[in-house]
């Protein structure tokens, strides 16, 4: 049986204690699913994934019924570091050796679409999340550093992509004031946006454009066939299609997709607001990302607050103290702030896969299913959502080019793939430490 997370870490119905959803545009709730109902397509998910094929469908002028076990945006949507990165979550060096130039074209063209869509759905609905342009990438290392520079170029040369101002160690550090990092470069083609109130501002749009959605409805067994079934504790919905839109919050829903997509748990801690110190952590609104294995990844928040995520956490249990966990590489990169005050703390779950590409699949003639985003949902969620809504309407290309990338099972199931990702992480932070 995999294991639920829905019940592990949350109180039921409710947000996180965290500083998005304490500055969330406020949505009222939608009502739990009564009785039986019939949909073209029934959704289960409330996150990025299920709410953009939602929204996109009922603009098709389908009959959506979008189900969500607790509140939308309650998971990773709703908790994440907000970047909106280029590309694919797998570099386009490491496409090229798995699929191939002709596929990692595509799968880049993609990635590129998927940042569009998400600047665009902003614009068009109105969405107020404080969008902003540039995400840099950082090295600890002289030769981190080179690599960074070597892709920047491969990015330029073979895609033509013309967005990156490459940093040297003198202009990383007027970015970023930290002794840690060496160099790297800013990308101006990405963004940062606040997660929770973007997720909150498409499932406004979906509304509006007439999907029903229903939260605290968590979805207790799935009845495949030509006409799916899908039932909760009060109610049923009977559909001509469906799509799983769970990420880490699976469950026992479906073993193809549970033995494929794992859930991790990530942490982020909002500091109280810098003020004028501020410019000692960023001098420029933009967002950051690091090399290292376990991933470091921070901004200031519109009020000139450190949201800074990052930390190691072994177990599907938050940890008691979030703060020490994510203070310990925090003044790694930071050691100035050693001392200062954190308002917020708070825990999300996120689903990898093996291959850190997101994991697109045709579960049956009328089921589909997108997660597994591995860290880089923001805009590739929205996207998967939208090619999902498309395949169901018969326009299937971008879909079938992402489900050909190869999405291997973790080895030993469900019971072995947690053990073994915490030895290969634990392997990996202890070089970070090293510096190898």
């Amino acid at each position: 049986m995999a294991l639920n997370l829905l019940h592990s870490n949350d109180n039921k119905g409710e947000y996180p204690n965290s500083w998005y959803a304490a500055t969330a545009n406020t949505l009222a709730p939608f009502a739990s699913l009564s009785g039986d109902i019939r949909a073209d397509v029934c959704i289960i998910g409330a996150g990025y994934t299920g709410l953009s094929t939602a929204l996109h469908l009922a603009e098709a002028g389908m009959r959506v019924v979008l189900l969500e076990a607790h509140r939308v945006g309650f998971g990773a949507s709703g908790r994440n570091g907000g970047q909106l990165g280029s590309g694919q979550r797998l570099d386009q060096e490491g496409l090229e050796a798995l699929m191939g130039d002709p596929e990692a074209q595509k799968l880049w063209k993609l990635g590129e679409d998927a940042k569009d869509l998400v600047k665009d759905l902003i614009k068009r609905h109105s969405i107020d999340c404080d969008l902003k342009p540039g995400v840099a990438w950082t090295g600890s290392s002289a030769s981190e550093v080179a690599h960074l520079h070597e892709y920047g170029a491969h990015l330029q040369n073979h895609y033509g992509y013309g967005e990156l101002e490459i940093l040297d160690q003198n202009t990383c550090h007027q970015l970023c004031p930290s002794p840690d990092y060496k160099g790297g470069f800013l990308d101006h083609g990405a963004a940062h946006l606040h997660p929770l109130n973007y997720a909150l501002g498409l499932a406004r749009a979906a509304a509006t454009a007439g999907a029903e959605i229903f939260e605290q409805s968590e979805v207790l067994q799935i009845d495949p066939g030509t006409e799916v079934k899908v039932s909760t504790a009060s109610g049923c919905v009977r559909a001509d299609h469906l799509v799983l839109a769970c990420n880490g919050y699976l469950g026992g829903l479906n073993s193809q997709v549970a033995s494929r997509v794992m859930p991790i748990n990530n942490f982020i801690a909002a500091t109280e607001p810098l003020g004028e110190d501020a410019d000692k952590v960023l001098t420029r609104d933009v967002a950051i990302a690091d090399s290292k294995f376990v991933v470091n990844y921070f901004r200031l928040s519109a009020d000139k607050r450190l949201l800074f995520g990052g930390g190691e956490s072994y177990g599907y249990k938050f940890p008691s103290n979030i703060d020490a966990v994510v203070r310990k590489p925090m003044t790694q990169i930071f050691p100035h702030l050693r001392d200062v005050k954190v308002d917020y703390t708070w825990g999300g779950t996120l689903g990898i896969t093996m291959r850190r590409m997101p994991y697109l699949a045709r579960l049956g003639t009328n089921v589909l299913s997108a997660s597994g985003y591995s860290g880089h949902g923001v805009g590739t969620a929205s996207h998967a959502g939208q090619l999902m809504a498309l395949a169901i309407q018969g326009q299937s290309e971008g879909f079938d080019t992402m489900s050909r990338v190869p999405a291997p099972a973790f080895p030993g199931g469900p019971r072995m793939r947690s053990p073994l990702l915490v030895l290969a992480m634990t392997w990996y932070a202890l070089r970070d430490r090293l510096g190898v």
